[in-house]
């Protein structure tokens, strides 16, 4: 199955480009803003801050990044266009608060320059992601699947985030 198959969804229906672009750039938002608003922080309180081996180098953050919100919201699209309301209803409220915990994270850990809350926001956040795939798939697993790189890399993040409190 190619691109345009997966976006047009098994009705046969054509890609509804409004929505998706809309799906796509709420997403970005989600992380765009909280990057501008922590800016300063990130640019003069994260690098003081001692830091494990694995941390991965600061210009890999923006794509990885970027390529998560885009995935998000391809799958955020894909969900929207179910026809059962009260599946699709359930999941995109928790796609929703998961996203909002997203640019909390940012917010917390870096705005707050508190560790130890990103910390606490970023494992509610997993189980936020968990729950959202799991309404996800219940709709449309190609969804579900477009959201595995995005838990993966939360869960790296995590990771991070402890030994990041855990060192400073």
């Amino acid at each position: 199955m190619n691109v345009t198959e997966t976006l047009r969804g098994g009705d046969g229906e054509g890609i509804d480009w409004p929505v998706l672009l809309g799906s796509v750039v709420v997403c970005e938002l989600a992380g765009i803003v909280p990057s501008i608003l922590t800016a300063d922080e990130v640019a003069t309180w994260y690098p003081t801050l001692a830091k494990p081996a694995f941390t991965p180098p600061s210009w890999l953050f923006g794509p990885v990044w970027t390529t998560l919100y885009l995935l998000m919201g391809v799958a955020l699209y894909l969900v929207w266009r179910s026809d059962d309301g009260r599946l699709r209803n359930v999941a995109l409220a928790v796609f929703v608060v998961q996203l909002v915990l997203n640019a909390a994270w940012t917010m917390v850990f870096f705005g707050a320059q508190a560790i130890l809350g990103g910390l606490v926001v970023i494992l509610v956040l997993l189980a936020a992601i968990l729950a959202t795939m799991a309404a996800f798939a219940r709709i449309d697993r190609r969804a579900t699947a477009l959201l595995v790189p995005y838990l993966l890399w939360v869960g790296f993040a995590t990771a991070l985030n402890y030994e990041l409190w855990r060192l400073n």
